[in-house]
């Protein structure tokens, strides 16, 4: 199967855009996926956020089809108040998305750092998620994982929400049906569906998250006393017997909009932009001026440093194996060894895998493609048509086969 309608033209891919147009500034991140370092791109010095996820372990993991998933998506969407995908590309070794540059940190970061989150910030916070879940879902996608780790700020104080990894497309009346998300942001219906097959759930889970999210923000703690470790019956007996405590000190408006994105009914639960224009809490919002990022947030985070955990630029500069900065060195001197007898060979069946990544990897290029549109040409056949043909691969599911299980499998070391 190739996404791209032919195999990878490695003479075509030294025009596209590579890893030796980016000059690596510093490590910041580091998830199950992959780590994230700040770039500057040389010809524009425009600064992005790379994420670099090394193929052998994606594929030992199981984890490619997770982040095709992710790169499909992205390509198909630009929002304000989205982190938005620039360039992919891939080399020997891993594969590439350079995406916006956010140093705001992350909602969790700033939640860790006892920052105070009144509710004129999270009443505007609530309006910039809720475009952007309405972009969403105009997309037909379901995000599934909202929670204040994945909700980053610009230097503003703006919200953008990352990580699509587990974000699936459901079309029409369509349900999905797997158990996927945080279990402390994930919503009723989705651990009904677990236990005993449910009617499937929908976009109103990513609206329950947000009012999780949003409680979280003002109280410092979350409405139920969930973790990642608490069983699910337990989970769906506290929905059934707790009652959720609202602050005596918050106004009236806020308990109410929270009140009805944490409705355990989906079909009473606020869960459209429409739905959230409508209650009288908002009804002073400018919602002209929050598209355009025209309103002041409350919290600005600090300019005068980085707003995240210092230790991972350490890890990369002395943990780290492969680290990026001696990537170009490394890949020559591998690169050499190609011919020789002695160069160890891989896993025949990891090759192979390897092999089928890089042909199905999906190249990208915003940057081009906003260039073609101004002068009125048609995109070309990788960056115009792979997002499209890929959308329509895209289907619910905990890892969207897009290379099959078996290969991941039969590769696992």
């Amino acid at each position: 199967m190739d996404l791209l309608g032919g195999s990878w033209n490695t003479a075509h891919c030294k025009k596209e855009v590579n890893f030796d147009h980016f000059q690596i500034l510093r490590a910041i991140g580091k998830g199950s996926f992959g780590k994230v370092c700040i770039v500057q791109k040389r010809d524009t010095k425009k600064m992005y956020a790379m994420k670099y996820m090394n193929k052998q372990k994606c594929i030992e993991r199981d984890e490619v089809g997770n982040v095709f998933r992710e790169l499909q998506i992205m390509q198909g969407l630009e929002h304000p108040f989205l982190v938005n995908l620039w360039y992919s590309f891939q080399d020997e070794e891993d594969m590439f998305m350079v995406v916006d540059l956010l140093l705001g940190g992350d909602l969790r970061f700033h939640l860790q750092q006892n920052v105070h989150f009144t509710e004129g910030a999270v009443k505007l916070y609530v309006c910039e998620l809720a475009l952007a879940l309405e972009h969403l879902q105009r997309c037909h996608i379901m995000h599934r994982d909202i929670k204040p780790d994945n909700i980053l700020l610009d230097e503003h104080g703006h919200v953008h929400i990352t990580d699509f990894n587990i974000a699936t497309v459901v079309k029409g009346a369509e349900k999905a049906f797997s158990m996927a998300g945080t279990k402390p942001y994930m919503a009723p219906e989705v651990f009904q569906v677990y236990v005993d097959g449910g009617p499937g759930y929908s976009y109103p889970v990513d609206w329950w998250s947000l009012g999780v999210t949003a409680y979280e923000l003002l109280r410092g703690w979350r409405p139920y006393e969930i973790h990642s470790a608490t069983p699910i019956d337990e989970i769906l007996s506290m929905f059934k017997v707790e009652r959720v405590h609202y602050s005596s000190v918050w106004c009236r408006g806020m308990v109410t909009l929270l009140k009805k994105l944490l409705t355990k009914d989906p079909e009473s639960r606020l869960s459209s932009l429409h739905d959230i224009q409508s209650v009288p809490y908002l009804a002073d919002m400018n919602w002209d001026a929050v598209f355009k990022k025209a309103l002041m947030p409350a919290f600005v985070p600090n300019k005068g440093r980085l707003n995240c955990d210092p230790t991972f630029e350490l890890e990369e500069m002395i943990l780290e194996s492969k680290p990026l900065h001696k990537k170009k060195k490394r890949l020559a001197k591998n690169r050499s060894k190609d011919g020789t007898k002695d160069n160890c060979p891989l896993n025949e069946q990891l090759q192979q895998c390897l092999e089928t990544v890089r042909k199905e990897f999906i190249i990208f290029n915003r940057e081009k493609l906003q260039r073609q549109e101004s002068q009125g040409s048609q995109p070309s056949h990788i960056e115009g048509r792979a997002g499209g043909q890929a959308q329509g691969k895209l289907q619910d599911g905990g890892n969207n086969n897009i290379l099959g299980h078996t290969c991941s499998r039969s590769c696992r070391s």
